[in-house]
């Protein structure tokens, strides 16, 4: 059934890849800026009620077909309010935008049937113009996105493994699965990474957005808001949409450079970005980035307070020589460089055949512990790294090589009688590929006297292959209608590693992937789904979504999401929604099996942890049921109002409740057993499937997550005869609690513990619980100044030993400023200072019996607010031409 379905999808886009509507009369004009008179290029024009439109070009002119007239054209640009003309007849119109704040720009994003203006919208959506998210002087997307959007959190993760290079990232802290990232509004892949340390989102599978250049990027949208129904997997906490640079007016360079206070950090970047011709009005915007950072270091200094009581001569002089006791701990060094291009060309008057392309390849290099020459004496004593009484001890490096390729053509068509299809075939991947360096097999050293100190433990790839057919119809100014179908096919790949990386308990610090773990998955889902508005009177808006998915692994699922809003006058909007929605447990977490060292507070050393398919024979004795969807249900009002023309504000509160949270267990072991020897049912199955403990992926948890987003903007306040001053206020509050989790019968019934608490801290308080950004632009002829704020709430250490040995970490301020330069109308210096006043997270007290590793680490390696690279200096020229 579902392939007839497939075939039926293809043929009709070969159908409707033939129509042409033709245009009966053109309208053209020209877009300036009312203040100066200047040309305003990149602005957005669309033909009300439809989806029809255009942007201007480097002139500000504009020319777009329409089907008869009267119509009312609306024009949109990041900045400024948004304006609307009535069009009568074929003529040229010119168009003033007033400045003003970003209450009023045409989005996209949350409604499939017609665009919409921020103030239109039910649901609470942002639109952040790259250049807001560049100014602050951060290098990453990630670190763009925490320090402008309250609800937004990434930090890098020291000593992590692979998890070190992905930094896992969060909206509404519930966790990096529960964000859906489209790229052009197509479903972008996710990492082929599971992040298995203890880091915020652990047991969890996020999206490469390292992989997606920033000088590719015109703008993001982020609904903050449920959106599973129109969307599918994964929008349990919102949609962050990448929209590419298309027609870009100018063609733009850029490098930057930046070092920590500690002269360590250094990091360089460079881009451009063009747009070219490319047939008969058609457009080709293309990028090519590149990307340097090297390591920074925050280890602690214990030095010879770690020595053991029988210390040998060569260890006491090692710590004594270095104290730190050789420990990296701090971002890994990186390498990055990307390829994307953006291609549209007209088909006829009114479809546009669209394809976007991407490719990035990225290499990275980060620490394990470094090995204590009393921690490996066998390795000394074997003789083999330097003579016994020399031994210095040594410290793996782990290096991953990670590539990421997405791939979309499509065809957008105006099917007349304000109908409009949209078809399109999506293709993307994600590679990740290990090796340990610096590293030794001491099962093997100790068997043949010798080991490789290199290793490639193998690695994962996850790809997506997707069809989306979308119709969309605008039948009155009061009824517009969306709906489509989607088939995807996911694979997931795990690679063996070289066989000594696995021999015996594997290459020190990480081991590699065994035969047994090693193979190939994939499935396939299909859904429909369904939208209806019906503008019922010009205030007030009621709209719902409907979405059916069939997932060939585990089963369905159906959503539902029911909106409104309501107007108050012109200045502001009361809105609500209420939706289900759901998340389908990856390929990764159905099928990973592996062993690795991690970090358990216990131990003063990484130790050997395995981890088992959910469909493993182990796993299923133990009553673990297969994994099935996540569901949510999301209830969120607000307000928005716009008090002038440079004041808004808006408030929005959100409440979402996840069941059958998909969470990575604790390790089940012997209690009071051994392996031969098991004293209960549990150790009776784990003896009989010879494991000596097991974690795995269960859906056992209930979550329930509160908060509120506040956001002021005031722009245009005037300082002197010229000098403009912007301000912006933004803030999150957000507390996630469990509910409750549900643990097998037969776990139960021996009192073991599938999550502890320690577990359950990562959930609710790994991430501030608040989050507040105080803006403050200055602009005056060719200079401009930016203060920023970013006051990070509270987090939690929680220990392992009982609450009683919690620490709460104080909130921290985090003050960036910056200052820009126009020498001319195409050139620019920008120097940034980046927590200027160097705050670190609150010292970790031993007491909590984390993972400090005898003061290894001075700040927590599980819980994140701020990261500690502390001070950091930045400078960046652009030019445009």
């Amino acid at each position: 059934m579902k392939k007839l379905l497939l075939s039926k999808f293809f043929m009709l886009f070969l159908m409707l890849s033939s129509a042409v509507v033709v245009a009966q009369e053109t309208i053209t004009g020209t877009i300036t800026e009312a203040s100066t008179g200047n040309p305003l290029p990149g602005a957005n024009i669309i033909i009300k009620g439809t989806t029809t439109g255009t942007t201007s070009d480097f002139d500000g002119n504009f020319s777009l077909n329409v089907d008869g007239f009267p119509v009312t054209v609306v024009v949109s640009s990041v900045g400024f309010d948004t304006a609307e003309t009535e069009v009568t007849s074929s003529q040229s119109v010119s168009i003033a935008l007033q400045d003003g704040v970003a209450l009023e720009e045409v989005i996209l994003l949350g409604n499939r049937s017609k665009p919409r203006t921020i103030l239109d919208s039910p649901v609470p959506i942002d639109n952040i113009g790259i250049e807001e998210l560049t100014g602050g002087g951060q290098s990453t997307i990630e670190a763009m996105l925490t320090y402008k959007v309250p609800s937004f959190n990434a930090q890098n993760q020291a000593i992590s493994d692979a998890t070190a290079h992905y930094d896992p990232a969060d909206l509404r802290g519930l966790g990096p699965s529960r964000t859906l990232v489209l790229v052009n509004g197509k479903r972008k892949n996710q990492s082929a990474q599971v992040y298995l340390n203890r880091t915020p989102g652990k047991g969890e599978v996020g999206i490469d957005l390292k992989s997606i250049p920033i000088a590719a990027i015109e703008r993001v949208e982020i609904l903050r808001d449920g959106a599973s129904a129109q969307y599918g997997s994964d929008a349990i906490a919102g949609v962050m949409n990448m929209v590419l640079k298309k027609d870009a007016q100018f063609s733009t360079f850029s490098a930057r450079t930046g070092i920590t206070s500690e002269g360590d950090g250094f990091n360089f970047a460079t881009d451009f970005n063009t747009t070219l011709p490319f047939g008969n009005g058609g457009t080709i915007n293309f990028t090519l980035g590149y990307y340097n950072q090297e390591l920074t270091n925050r280890a602690g200094t214990p030095g010879v307070a770690d020595l053991p009581a029988d210390a040998r001569p060569n260890e006491i002089a090692w710590a004594q020589n270095n104290p730190d006791l050789g420990m990296h701990v701090g971002q890994p060094d990186l390498e990055k460089g990307d390829v994307f291009v953006n291609i549209s060309h007209p088909i006829g008057e009114n479809s546009e055949f669209y394809t976007f392309h991407g490719y990035t390849l990225r290499t990275g290099r980060s620490f394990a512990y470094y090995r204590a020459p009393y921690w490996r004496r066998d390795v000394a004593d074997a003789n083999f790294i330097t003579p016994s009484e020399n031994f210095q001890g040594y410290q793996p490096t782990f290096e991953t090589r990670i590539k990421d390729h997405l791939d979309v053509i499509g065809l957008n068509m105006d099917l007349g009688g304000h109908w409009n299809a949209d078809a399109s075939l999506t293709y993307g991947k994600n590679i990740v590929s290990y090796t340990v360096n610096n590293s030794v097999n001491r099962d093997y050293l100790a068997e043949h006297g010798t080991s490789p100190r290199t290793f490639n433990p193998g690695g994962y790839s996850l790809a997506n292959v997707i069809g989306n057919l979308d119709f969309s119809k605008v039948f009155s100014d009061m009824i517009s209608f969306s709906g489509g179908f989607e088939y995807k096919k996911e694979y997931f790949d795990a690679n063996e590693g070289d066989p000594l990386s696995y021999y015996g308990a594997g290459s020190d610090s990480f081991a590699g992937i065994k035969p047994e773990e090693s193979g190939e998955w994939n499935r396939n889902n299909f859904a429909a789904y369904a939208g209806l508005d019906f503008d019922i009177t010009d205030a007030l808006l009621i709209g719902a979504a409907l979405r059916y998915e069939d997932f060939s692994d585990f089963g369905d699922n159906t959503s539902w999401k029911i909106n409104g809003r309501f107007k108050l006058g012109d200045k502001g909007a009361i809105r609500a929604s209420y939706s289900t929605g759901f998340r389908a447990p990856t390929l990764h977490q159905r099928h990973l099996t592996n062993s690795q060292y991690i970090i358990v507070a216990s131990s003063p050393e990484p130790l050997l942890q395995g981890t088992l398919a959910n469909n493993n024979p182990a796993v299923e004795a133990l009553g673990v049921p297969n994994l099935f969807a996540e569901t949510s249900k999301n209830f969120s009002a607000g307000i928005t109002y716009k008090f002038s023309n440079n004041f808004t504000a808006s408030a929005d509160f959100y409440n979402i409740k996840v069941d059958d949270r998909v969470l990575f267990s604790s390790q089940i072991g012997y209690k009071d057993g051994s392996p031969g020897n098991p004293t209960n049912p549990v150790e009776d199955i784990l003896d009989q499937y010879g494991v000596t403990a097991v974690q795995f992926f269960i859906n056992a948890g209930d979550t329930k997550t509160t908060g509120a987003d506040i956001i002021l903007n005031y722009r245009n306040i005037a300082i002197g005869a010229e000098g403009r001053l912007h301000s912006s206020l933004a803030a999150n509050f957000n507390k996630t609690e469990i509910d409750a989790i549900t643990t097998p019968d037969q776990l139960a019934a021996e009192g073991y513990n599938i999550f502890e608490r320690i577990e359950k801290g990562l959930i609710t308080s790994a991430r501030p619980k608040s989050k507040i950004i105080f803006a403050l632009d200055y602009e005056c002829n060719k200079l401009g100044i930016g203060l920023y704020n970013t006051l990070f709430g509270k987090v939690t250490i929680t220990s392992p030993n009982g609450p009683q040995f919690d620490q709460e970490l104080s909130s921290k301020l985090a003050t960036d400023i910056r200052v820009t330069y126009d020498f001319t109308n195409n050139f620019s210096l920008t120097g940034t200072i980046n927590n200027l006043f160097d705050v670190y997270p609150d010292v970790t007290k031993a007491s909590t019996g984390t993972a400090q590793a005898g003061s290894r680490f001075v700040y927590s390696s599980e819980v994140q607010q701020l990261g500690q690279l502390g001070t950091v200096f930045n400078l960046a020229l652009n030019y445009k031409f």
